[in-house]
């Protein structure tokens, strides 16, 4: 346990230091969580139906360097403990946390043991380059393309899961982002992110413009040996947001003129009405959505089929209960499933820089259902932010 208490006195160094400091070149933050997880499941036999306690410890932290007036440094890390029924049962659980996607392999399993193991990976890692309306960015980083608030068929790099409930900051891709701003509300973006066998890089071009009193973006590009295209658009209606996104993915490899691998359209409303309650709505069709089984703590999403059913319907909710007090629900339809899926969720802050929240994850709909083995999840979270 050397690694974790080390873990624990540079936590505590980065918090005296952050507080300390009224400026400079150097800036520290992050949170130290710790979460009680209950897993129940039910899955195919041996195993049957069958419940679970994990702990997680879970530390971030993010270090800013300004290391001249136009060249910026970002190193954000995750190192996380896990220990429970869930490491002990499922020898494989260790290696599906311990693995990275990106051109560098950065994971690492500092310690495996039979209960418990202690998992570091960075998830941003670059430079930063400004010079007047240009941006270069190099290194591990978030792409981020997308406009709804829910799902993002645009965010063809990072694409974020619904289901990850731990996960705030949201997954980076290593890439080179270079981009152009032209005037107010108008860019012009080219990113690559090289992949270890080049038939799985992504590579892509965005052109961002305004038109009337709508937001409207262009892709094309080419994802994991499919081309792609679509676009999105952001506006405002007397009040209420009105959002969509929209790819299109052919493969070039079939056909004169290749076939057509998926399409994916979502669209989406947020309305704030008087008395402080938040409301998202969106509908999203995936023409290749739907799988054979579903188990909440192991499925990824992947941008050209980010659903598990064609048809999906979500609606979100939150309300400031109380000024230390917010409730939340959201809730998916997978009527072609005939399946439902709820999250409530309610977030105290208990002190300054401390805020517990509980979370639960529930899964209705017939056995018939992909869903049908998909697990619920009931959980909560004590932060301590700095």
């Amino acid at each position: 346990m050397k690694i974790l208490t080390l873990i624990l006195t540079l936590t505590l160094w980065a918090s005296a230091a952050t507080h300390a400091q009224t400026g400079g070149d150097l800036q520290v933050s992050g949170y130290f969580q710790a979460s009680p997880v209950r897993i129940s499941a039910d899955l195919p036999e041996p195993l049957g139906s069958e419940s679970w306690m994990e702990y997680r410890l879970q530390n971030r932290l993010n270090i800013r360097w300004d290391a001249t007036q136009s060249t910026t440094l970002h190193w954000q890390m995750r190192t996380r403990l896990y220990s429970g029924d869930l490491v002990r049962d499922f020898p494989a659980y260790a290696d599906a946390i311990d693995s990275d996607d990106g051109l560098v392999n950065l994971s690492w399993m500092v310690a495996n043991q039979e209960s418990w193991f202690l998992h570091y990976i960075p998830d941003r890692l670059y430079a930063d380059w400004n010079r007047g309306d240009l941006n270069i960015r190099a290194g591990r980083q978030r792409v981020n393309w997308g406009i709804n608030m829910v799902t993002n068929p645009n965010d063809i790099f990072n694409i974020y899961s619904p289901y990850d409930f731990d996960y705030p900051e949201r997954p980076g891709s290593d890439a080179i982002r270079v981009r152009y701003f032209s005037g107010f509300a108008s860019r012009f973006e080219v990113a690559v992110s090289p992949a270890r066998e080049l038939r799985n890089s992504v590579a892509a071009m965005l052109y961002a413009f305004h038109r009337g009193q709508t937001d409207f973006q262009l892709i094309g590009g080419y994802y994991r040996e499919l081309l792609t295209t679509g676009g999105g658009w952001a506006a405002d209606i007397r009040g209420m947001g009105f959002k969509g996104e929209t790819m299109l993915y052919i493969d070039p490899s079939n056909g004169e003129n290749g076939t057509l691998h998926n399409f994916i359209t979502t669209s989406a409303i947020d309305y704030m009405f008087d008395n402080s309650l938040f409301l998202v709505a969106e509908i999203l069709y995936n023409h290749r959505g739907g799988r054979e089984q579903f188990i909440l703590l192991e499925e990824q999403i992947s941008p050209d089929n980010p659903s598990f059913s064609r048809y999906q319907a979500t609606m979100q909710l939150s309300y400031p209960i109380h000024p230390l007090l917010d409730g939340s629900m959201a809730a998916i339809w997978y009527p072609d499933e005939e399946s439902l899926f709820m999250s409530p969720s309610l977030s105290y802050s208990v002190a300054e820089d401390f805020d517990l929240r509980v979370l639960g994850q529930f899964f209705i709909g017939s056995s018939d259902s992909v869903f049908s083995t998909a697990g619920n999840v009931l959980t909560a979270s004590l932060t301590w932010n700095f």
